[in-house]
């Protein structure tokens, strides 16, 4: 499990250009690096029970984006939180 303030980076990954799938992590955090701001339990990956597949038991998080990271026209200390699956997450 992951602890809170933890530096995390959004795999750079397209799962979708290699066949059917369902993906619940947005692409315009893809490749981009957040802080894990807290575990919000375990639970059956979406991306496998949408077709059905055995799933696992994934960890959730809260990780805040700065919205200037994200969008370059962006300014100030804004943030985006967001809800992602340990499977998306790397070290940073």
């Amino acid at each position: 499990m992951l602890a809170s303030g933890t530096p995390v980076r959004v795999k750079l990954d397209w799962p979708e250009t290699r066949g059917p799938c369902h993906i619940r992590t947005p692409h315009y955090l893809r490749g981009h690096q957040g802080v894990v701001v807290r575990h919000l339990g375990d639970f059956p990956n979406p991306e496998a029970l949408a077709f059905r597949r055995p799933e696992q038991i994934l960890p959730l998080y809260h990780v805040r984006f700065p919205m200037a990271g994200l969008w370059p026209d962006q300014h100030g200390n804004n943030t985006v939180l967001v809800e992602l699956y340990e499977s998306w997450l790397e070290a940073a």
